[in-house]
């Protein structure tokens, strides 16, 4: 097996359109990644896709099924456990549609290995609004919701939400990946809390987030109202909590 310490996980539903190009961006870059691909029972031949691409890159290439939708953020967590059992160093998350630019992985792993970062965030809002082809409504939503959660919880982060990040293992291991209790994008929001409570330094590293041009994409209102609502419930129970700290 050919040698990495970071793994990319990429979450897949119905993303036959892109996830050729993304796993070819992805085990084309330099710097060496690992793809693992969390595939929730898609009906359009997704995971079809990927195995034909397993015997291309047999080392690099690995795939989780699951037997139906279960939402992201359990989907992340069964990337994670599954990277900590094969013992990576950094995990990345990572959309399939390339609104996360796969050039930008080695400027998050940078942000951990060189620049003293626990979670590094690939952030659209820390240098000004680089968000491209969305409805203003939407950017908007996204900008103003990060704003809430940041005023809310006060995470020393821009953006929140953001669904673009590199975990060091260590971070991984320390939070109660079992308790994350969000599943949704809410998800990324309770993540970057916890390694904040628990003393981890986040880094955010500006990035331009484009819009899909292949597929569908699989946000909705009430993915926002989760994180609205969930967000106050989740800092009150953090006065009752105690963080595992970092070492």
């Amino acid at each position: 097996m050919q040698s990495s310490n970071s793994l990319v996980i990429i979450p897949t539903y119905n993303e036959k359109e892109n996830i050729e190009n993304i796993i070819r961006a992805v085990l084309g870059l330099e710097k060496q990644f690992h793809i693992l691909v969390i595939e929730d029972n898609s009906p359009d031949g997704t995971a079809a896709i990927v195995k034909a691409l397993q015997k291309e890159f047999p080392d690099s290439l690995f795939m989780v099924e699951r037997k139906e939708k279960s939402g992201l953020g359990t989907a992340y967590i069964a990337g994670f456990k599954w990277a900590l059992q094969h013992e990576y160093e950094y995990i990345f998350e990572m959309d399939a549609d390339f609104s996360h630019n796969p050039n930008d992985l080695p400027r998050l792993y940078e942000a951990c290995t060189a620049k003293g970062g626990d979670v590094a965030v690939g952030s659209r809002y820390v240098s000004g609004v680089n968000v491209v082809n969305w409805p203003m409504g939407r950017v908007l939503m996204s900008w103003c919701a990060s704003k809430y959660v940041r005023f809310i919880t006060r995470i020393p982060v821009h953006d929140t939400t953001a669904g673009f990040v590199c975990y060091r293992r260590e971070v991984l291991e320390k939070i109660d990946l079992d308790n994350i209790r969000f599943k949704g994008y809410a998800f990324q929001i309770e993540m970057k809390f916890t390694a904040y409570k628990s003393g981890f330094k986040i880094i955010e590293v500006p990035v331009i987030f484009i819009n899909r041009e292949l597929g569908t994409s699989k946000m909705n209102s009430s993915i926002f109202g989760e994180a609205m609502f969930g967000v106050i419930s989740m800092k009150i129970n953090s006065w009752f909590h105690k963080y595992p700290q970092k070492k």
